[in-house]
């Protein structure tokens, strides 16, 4: 029986970066659309920041009692999973950098969470921007131009 080979599965741990076109209000001199470059994170990268917006504690009653069923505490688990998807924006934004100082006191910010609402406050290009970085990430599937033709005509 031949051995089987391993190196198929020995990648490169270099983070590959894409470049997206950003929202129509972001042109340079010419009038060109900014391209954005956005760095493909990992799903440990993803994880540790959904992780990080989870929040563990103790169930309790009205007046403070924890809850407890069948002898056990029960447990309740928050999640600010808007938080964490602006984190994830910001992470994988690599142009422009929202961790940039200068950026960051431009818009008088000091949560990194914060300055995707800062940089891109109008609807419609936080949501370009979230959809662009979502689908680099994998996390959300891409709408090809015919559905989006159908939904704008069904909405």
């Amino acid at each position: 029986m031949a051995k089987k080979d391993l190196k198929y599965f020995m990648r490169s741990t270099e983070a590959e970066v894409v470049t997206a076109p950003g929202p129509e209000s972001f042109k340079d001199e010419d009038g060109n659309v900014i391209q954005f470059e956005i760095k493909v994170l990992s799903q440990e990268e993803i994880n540790r920041i959904n992780d990080n917006y989870r929040r563990h504690s103790m169930a309790t009653d009205k007046k403070g009692n924890p809850l407890v069923n069948g002898g056990e505490i029960v447990w309740k688990t928050e999640r600010d999973s808007a938080k964490a998807s602006r984190h994830m924006i910001v992470e994988a934004l690599q142009y422009p950098d929202l961790k940039d100082p200068e950026l960051m006191k431009y818009y008088g910010c000091v949560d990194v969470t914060d300055m995707p609402l800062k940089v891109f406050p109008k609807p419609d290009e936080y949501q370009h921007v979230s959809r662009i970085v979502m689908q680099t990430l994998g996390l959300m599937s891409k709408v090809t131009d015919d559905e989006e033709v159908e939904a704008a005509k069904n909405s």
